[in-house]
């Protein structure tokens, strides 16, 4: 019945009705249902000036363009400017009347009283429709109890969403706000609590299905906070999103999200000194190796932001590659891009690149990056890791590149893996050339990232959809996280202020137990751990930590202007020694002598112990007398 909306026409042709009847009623009451007769032959000509004027303010302020079953205290205050502007009509007509005639077309108490019904009867008239279209839309009356975060502009609105959208059989028994000035009033008949003093005592007494934060600018820690309550209670935690992601400037019930693990580990946003940052950028040629990855498709999305001249985009992986040729165009910024296909394994290729493209600053994030893959495959680990570093940094030197930016892992520190320990000769090679070069070799070195290819929360989302068992290694095992922005924010930081031969390490903050991490995402998805997920633990994997490090045992940290940014101070080694060594390890290549190569990654790097590997044997061998 109420499904589909009235045609315009009706709702208008309805309204012009209600102003009939109250013009007959506002005569009758004006006197005493015994209306003269001279006041019947005037109303002959009243009448239709009466509906005229109506029609034409109803037509000027579009009274029937609202949809009647989401009548809101908007299209209300709509109708008491549409009928005052049409009553002041009528009050500037009758002096009018009277000095031409001696007589008022309209009795100005008439005027008043059908003014009055005419409010009454049409706005009583919406709110009857939409009561009877919620009551129609939840014939159970069984409502899911919501309490709001903010008690604001935003959340006024989120209420009025809930309302409107019947459908959903939302019941907002509260909002709740840290502003304690807010606290004990009300907003839309609603009673607004103190969040710090009352939440839990509302979860706790009520069956509160839904908290929905609808506060624009609340810290990550305040949010983690309430996520952390109401998991406790099992309520589920929706969001708002930002007012500048409303459809055509409102707010839908489909737009409320609920709070995903992403939310759980935000921190605070990061300052750039982005004066720093475009003053390096802006107008250079840059080259992006692994440019199709997650951090290194996050770096091209973040230079493009300062001016580049040209961002070459650089990869093996054609498909990863192609995909974001495709989004850099939406973004209209393709015509500062070039895709490249190249391996930075092929000296050959590079140095065509480099003598083509003439880059000025190069972000090297090209890597294998997966510690059990690399642990089976040693050869092609050092391949790519050692030996696409070294022709990378070598051709940076040759073409006089400004600056070479590596991306490097909290894995390269004390390594207990074969994909750790190639980084850290990568990171050894590059501080090594730094000190011959006129080049200015940086190193980035920072933990997990949220949402990366591979990593632990996409895999435990998968697992979680299907139903399936989430598997983790270890149950004492930590990880450190951050977003892929903030890595990318903070390498393009670290670049602009390197001066060469440093190590960058970012505030990580506190590492994660990744057990918990699964429980949290199994709470957030409405599920109940041990009843529909389970976890299994299968044992730490070849190379894997159990505790992830960002300095090693002989380095400490000097602060730098950045708050989440330090600087390592580690090992200086000679140039030359390094390349023979790195040299001797590329040659064991052709080998593939496995065993040959990880015990010269041993030699070259004295603090890689491995860990849960078969490569542990040579430990023991080294320590033997």
């Amino acid at each position: 019945m109420f499904s589909r909306n009235l045609p315009r026409g009706i709702i208008f042709l309805s309204d012009l009705g209600i102003v009939f009847v109250s013009l007959v009623l506002a005569y009758l009451v004006r006197f005493n249902f015994v209306i003269p007769e001279t006041e019947l032959v005037t109303f002959k000509f009243v009448f239709p000036i009466v509906l005229g004027i109506r029609a034409f303010t109803f037509f000027l302020f579009k009274t029937y363009s609202g949809i009647i079953r989401y009548t809101s205290t908007k299209d209300v205050q709509r109708i008491m400017t549409t009928l005052t502007t049409g009553s002041a009509i009528f009050c500037l007509i009758n002096p009018v009347s009277y000095y031409f005639s001696d007589t008022y077309i309209v009795p100005f108490s008439v005027i008043i009283i059908e003014f009055l019904l005419s409010v009454f009867i049409m706005t009583t008239s919406r709110m009857l429709i939409k009561i009877l279209y919620v009551e129609s839309m939840n014939p159970t009356r069984e409502k899911t109890n919501v309490i709001i975060f903010g008690a604001g502009e935003s959340g006024i609105i989120t209420k009025r969403t809930l309302d409107r959208d019947a459908g959903t059989k939302y019941k907002v028994l509260a909002f709740i706000d840290d502003n304690v000035k807010k606290v004990d009033k009300k907003v839309e008949g609603v009673k607004i609590y103190d969040a710090k003093e009352d939440l839990e005592q509302l979860l706790a007494e009520n069956e509160v299905q839904h908290l929905i934060i609808a506060i624009q600018n609340l810290s990550p820690v305040r949010k983690q906070e309430l996520i952390e309550l109401c998991l406790k209670y099992k309520t589920k935690v929706l969001n708002v999103p930002p007012v500048t992601n409303w459809i055509n400037g409102a707010l839908s019930f489909k737009q409320i999200k609920k709070i995903n693990i992403d939310d759980l580990l935000e921190r605070d946003p990061i300052k750039l000194h982005t004066a720093a940052i475009t003053e390096q950028l802006k107008g250079k040629r840059i080259v992006i190796t692994g440019a199709a990855g997650s951090i290194g498709s996050e770096i091209v999305r973040q230079v493009l932001k300062f001016g580049p001249a040209k961002v070459v985009m650089l990869d093996c992986a054609e498909s990863p590659l192609y995909d974001l040729e495709l989004e850099i165009g939406e973004l209209r910024q393709s015509n500062i891009t070039e895709p490249v296909i190249a391996d930075i394994r092929n000296r050959e290729r590079m140095e065509n690149v480099f003598r083509t493209f003439k880059p000025q600053i190069v972000f090297h994030a090209a890597a294998y990056k997966h510690v059990p893959m690399m642990e089976n495959n040693p050869s092609e680990a050092i391949l790519t890791n050692v030996l696409g570093t070294k022709n990378t940094a070598e051709l940076a030197d040759q073409f006089k590149v400004e600056k070479f930016v590596m991306i490097s892992t909290d894995k390269a520190v004390n390594p207990t893996s074969i994909m750790g320990a190639t980084k850290r000769i990568a990171e050894i090679f590059i501080q090594s050339l730094n000190k011959k070069s006129n080049t200015a070799f940086i190193t980035t070195r920072f933990g997990n990232v949220l949402g990366s290819n591979g990593s632990v929360i996409p895999r435990f989302k998968k697992l979680i959809e299907a139903r399936q068992p989430i598997t983790i290694t270890h149950p004492e095992i930590t990880r450190f996280f951050m977003t892929i922005p903030e890595a990318c924010q903070l390498v393009l930081e670290a670049g602009a202020m390197g001066k060469g031969g440093e190590i960058f390490i970012f505030d990580m903050g506190k590492s994660v137990k990744i057990t918990d991490l699964a429980k949290k995402m199994v709470q957030l998805s409405g599920l109940e751990l041990g009843k529909d997920i389970q976890l299994v633990f299968t044992g730490l994997r070849p190379g894997e930590k159990l505790y992830e490090e960002l300095l090693n045992n002989e380095e400490n940290t000097i602060p730098t202007h950045h708050e989440k940014i330090m600087i390592a101070k580690v090992i200086e080694y000679d140039f030359e020694a390094v390349k023979e060594h790195i040299t001797e390890l590329i040659q064991l290549f052709d080998d593939q002598n496995n065993e040959a190569i990880v015990k010269k990654m041993k030699a070259i790097v004295p603090e890689y112990i491995s860990n849960n590997s078969v490569y542990e044997v040579l430990d023991s061998q080294k320590n033997q007398p």
